[in-house]
Parts: C-alpha cells; structure tokens; sequence
C-alpha cells in the first residue's frame, strides 16, 4: 500500500493505526508535498517525516518539489479560504501525483495522511481519492482514524516522539491569510540577504531538528523544550547622510518610535555616538570588530556574512545597553558629522521558540 505522507504528525499515528489494521500489508510512505513553501519548511517538514518512518520502519519515497506546476494549478484561486477549491486543487494534485506513482510501483491501494488531519475534509479527500485511483485502475482506502478521541491520541503521541508541528497548512496563500487573520508577521518568509540565522525562522528550526538527529543516531539524551521570548525582524532600513546613501549595519533589536529620524550626532560616551533625536546610536566597524572579535574590512563583507545573531545581540550589552533596550544602534565606516535620516521597518514581538538541551549521560 503506499501512503501519501503530508507531514509527521499526521503520518506519525495514521502509519501505525494501518500497521494494526493490514498487518500483513507492506507500508511504503511517499512524501510528495510541492504546496509546502518556502522550501526551508518543505526541507524541515521532509526531516521529519524521514525520522517518523525510521522510528516505524516504514519504505519512504520522495516525490518531485514541483512547486511551478502546483502554483499552475491553483492559479486564481489564491484567495480562497481553508477547505474552499484552492484546497481542493490541492488534494486533487496530490492524490493524482500518488495514484501514478502506486500504479508505477504495482500497488493495488493507496491512501494519505492527509485524511488524519483535523483542518481538512474527510469527505472532500474521498471524492478525490476515488476519482483517481478509479482512473488508474486502483483503490483508495479512506479511514476515519479521527473518531474515538483520535485526534487527541494523535496529539498525544506527536508530543511524546517530540515531532515536529508546523502552524500553518503549507500553501503561501494559507500561510498569509492566516498571518493577516491573527495580525502576526509572516516571518516564515523572511531570510535576510545576509543569510544570518534569524530567531524561531524556519533556518533555526532545520539546525535544531538536524542536531537532534546527530544525538539520536549518537543515542545522547536531549529534550526539547520551550521558552518564551522577544523577537525581531527587519524589513527594510537605509541610512542617508547629507542626503547620501551610506554603507550601514543594524544591529538586532533596533527600532524607532515610527520608521523615520533624522538629526546629528550631539555627543559620545566612549565608542558610543548619540544621535540628538530618537535614542539612535551609532558605532564604527573598527569598534564592532573589537569588541566581537572580529576581522571584517568592509561595511559590505558584514552586511552579507555577519557573525550569528546572539553574537550580536551579546555586543549590545558590551556598549553598556541593557537587556531591555531597543535603541537603534547603526554600525558604519565612520561615524556622520553631517544631517542625518534614518529610515527603519522592524517589528519586535512575543514569540515562542525551541531550544534542545543535550542531557548528561
């Protein structure tokens, strides 16, 4: 039987409630998933699914990351909410993807996990799994594994393997209508030009879940746990002085009261410079590589290769800033002796992220 996978939460109890049920069926698991953006959350979510079918022992395939003929495919219907035709495009491309390739392996069944899932339709899901696997000359099986307080088992058992959960179904149109709706920032879709590892980004998530593999394979304790936090991005800044655009780094954390200042600097305390409006500070690049210890002979070379962020985030206390402050703190060749404008799109929020703590043995 081959099993369509969509993630490893619903792959997690629906692979293991069929090994109960068709004992003597062989489970091959087939992750085909182009609605997945970005591809960071594709890759993570991939991860996962491959550590979930290793825990079962279960055949995993890897369908085509065909994204250009997913966004074919759903192309205007964009707006259309959670379950409305867009899903249905959705299902209907996937579930055709899966029939074709159960057909070319000889198998006479196929199903999906996708059938598990709280936010979707079990009736819609049979409609498309049946037109299909009828065109293909197979079958498709649709249990309802969410009866019976199904559901809480299933999330039961994700919490106790410590699964992955994404928030979101996995479309960008999803994705972003339900950001709007929550009045949240997408920051899924948000990687600097610098590459630098953002907070709780979906880059973070892949080190975390990566290094959790390198301990299981090592059998090193872990636990994963959660923490509560202040986090940050930046959208756009630009720095002008005498009307100029001039080279500039922004440290993390930076904000201004709206998303634009202007002045001089009025006064220095050490390798501080104030600027005489907004609480905006400036530093040198040969300040910056003293006190992180770095090399860097440009403004250009740490715009896009800066060191990690908790780096810089820990430079922030050695200019004698406190952990509360969100002053702006603007890094540049040399310090402005001319006017001043500032422009800085940044948001801070609560947010929750994952840490992994290695046990002692």
């Amino acid at each position: 039987m081959l099993v369509h996978i969509c993630c490893s939460v619903d792959s997690h109890y629906f692979l293991q409630k069929l090994q109960k049920e068709y004992p003597k069926e062989k489970l091959v698991g087939f992750f085909y998933d182009p609605n997945i953006h970005p591809y960071s959350e594709y890759y993570l979510r991939l991860l996962d699914v491959k550590r979930s079918c290793r825990m079962l022992g279960i055949e995993l395939i890897e369908g085509e990351y065909d994204t250009e003929n997913w966004l074919d495919a759903v192309r205007g219907l964009e707006h259309e909410p959670e379950k409305g035709a867009r899903c249905a495009v959705c299902f209907d491309r996937r579930f055709e993807v899966s029939a074709q390739k159960a057909a070319q392996l000889g198998e006479k069944t196929f199903t999906s996990t996708l059938l598990t899932s709280p936010k979707k339709s079990l009736k819609q899901l049979k409609a498309a799994g049946d037109a299909l696997a009828e065109r293909e000359g197979i079958s498709f099986i649709a249990p309802d594994y969410r009866k019976a307080s199904g559901t809480q088992e299933q999330n039961i058992l994700a919490k106790e393997d410590a699964l992955y959960r994404q928030d979101y179904c996995g479309c960008l149109f999803g994705l972003t209508m339900q950001r709007e709706q929550q009045q949240k920032l997408a920051d899924e879709l948000f990687v600097p030009l610098s590459g630098q590892i953002q907070p709780e980004s979906i880059e973070a998530r892949i080190r975390l879940y990566e290094k959790r593999w390198e301990l299981e394979e090592q059998n090193i304790p872990y636990k994963i746990v959660k923490q509560r936090f202040l986090n940050w991005r930046l959208k756009f800044a630009m720095l002008k002085v005498r009307k100029e655009v001039v080279a500039a780094h922004i440290l993390p954390y930076s904000t201004l009261k709206g998303e634009y200042t202007r002045g001089k600097i009025e006064y220095q305390i050490n390798d501080v410079h104030h600027m005489s409006r907004d609480e905006v500070k400036f530093i040198t690049l040969a300040t910056y590589n003293q006190l992180l210890a770095t090399t860097y002979t440009s403004l250009t070379e740490l715009l896009f290769n800066p060191p990690e962020f908790k780096d810089e985030v820990a430079l922030r206390s050695r200019l004698g800033l406190d952990a509360y402050d969100l002053s702006a703190v603007v890094v540049t060749e040399e310090i402005p002796s001319k006017k001043i404008e500032l422009l800085i799109q940044s948001e801070t929020y609560s947010d929750v992220e994952e840490r992994l703590i290695q046990l002692a043995q």
